[in-house]
């Protein structure tokens, strides 16, 4: 497979690229944003390697940027963080599957070939429930064409929502997804933040989307109880 290795750290890229290269795979190395995001216009590839923690042009708005170009060639993300809200921010950046640091070498290369056979996919997908609109790609959201800004937190919190509309999805799921296993959260956190999401998405409309479950969590709800 032609593979393109997105990778500043000396060492690790010519790990990654001998690595590869053993496999049987064909690899182009780029050690920073731009030179990644001219490669994958002017050339083919079958996947991407790419670190996030990259000088200047970080990996996460590499993939952005690929994702708004049109770019669908899948990516594997490189990525020292571990925390559920850092893996989310970057498979909603573009990202088709990650891997930890440090990683053995066999798993990389597996990762790699599950990713390839994916084949492109097609992206931005676009949730929606009750007339909101959730655009993954661009993150943002619309509510009866109406726009809704959004922070980041909110995003995250909205998104996690839609994609299980129609059902109760718990407050630790929600804690862990949006701020991460390991974050302390306070205990009025969640409230505040649904309440805030609620002013921009329900505020004016007849029929609340966002609903609490006392006891469980909360739901995106399409038809009123």
């Amino acid at each position: 497979m032609q593979l393109l290795v997105v990778e500043d750290e000396p060492q690790m890229a010519e790990l990654l690229r001998q690595g590869l290269t053993e496999d049987g795979h064909v690899v182009t190395a780029a050690h920073n944003g731009l030179d990644a995001l001219a490669l994958a216009a002017s050339e083919h590839f079958d996947a991407i390697v790419l670190d996030l923690m990259l000088p200047g042009l970080d990996g996460l708005e590499v993939a952005r940027r690929l994702r708004t170009a049109g770019c669908l060639t899948p990516i594997l993300m490189l990525t020292a963080r571990d925390r559920v809200a850092d893996i989310v921010t970057g498979l909603d950046s573009g990202g088709d599957d990650y891997i930890t640091k440090p990683f053995a070498l066999d798993e990389l290369l597996a990762r790699v070939r599950a990713v390839a056979r994916r084949g492109p996919i097609a992206r931005p997908v676009v949730l929606s429930a009750g007339g909101l609109a959730l655009d993954t790609g661009s993150r943002t959201a619309t509510r009866a064409g109406r726009a809704v800004s959004l922070t980041r937190t909110e995003y995250l919190l909205l998104e996690l929502l839609m994609r299980n509309a129609g059902r109760v999805v718990p407050r630790d799921t929600i804690v862990a997804g949006v701020w991460g296993y390991d974050n302390e959260v306070e205990p009025n956190t969640l409230e505040a933040f649904v309440y805030l999401l609620r002013t921009k998405v329900d505020h004016g409309h007849a029929h609340r989307l966002i609903h609490t479950v006392r006891g469980v969590g909360y739901m995106i709800r399409e038809v009123p109880a």
